[in-house]
């Protein structure tokens, strides 16, 4: 669930990030600037943790295509950006695209192993033999 959380975390990071890129486009301040770039950074390392768990596939639809949905909106409704019939179908076809990959990837699941099992084979494959002069001792001359 946390990964989900993180997934979250990172398009909306994007979101707000690519938004500042345009503000400060047109406010011509540094602030702007600093705000995308400070979270572009955090969706970034957002991201990646969120494709610890979840497909890199999906997380990168969802990062990408909700992105670019909400920014295409906040663009329309801030900066006075046109909406065509094209920029509409275009949307229905990505949310249509994102539930399909969403919706096609198979969730896998990894047997755990038994805690004992997988450390006395490794034990038993890294343990170094034994031999007799290191059993008796060392190299000592006999005569």
């Amino acid at each position: 669930m946390i990964y989900w959380i993180f997934l979250a975390c990172a398009i909306a990071a994007e979101i707000i990030g690519t938004l500042s890129m345009k503000w400060a486009s047109l406010s011509g301040g540094m602030t702007g600037n600093i705000v995308m770039l400070v979270m572009i950074t955090i969706s970034y390392i957002m991201l990646s943790f969120a494709v610890k768990r979840v497909a890199l596939g999906v997380a990168y639809a969802l990062w990408e295509g909700i992105g670019i949905l909400f920014i295409t909106l906040f663009s329309v409704l801030w900066f006075d950006e046109s909406m065509s019939m094209m920029k509409l179908m275009g949307l229905a076809t990505l949310i249509a695209g994102i539930a399909l990959v969403k919706s096609g990837t198979v969730k896998t699941k990894k047997s755990p192993a038994k805690a004992g099992e997988q450390k006395s084979t490794v034990a038993a494959k890294t343990k170094p033999a034994q031999s007799k002069s290191n059993v008796t001792g060392g190299n000592h001359a006999t005569a």
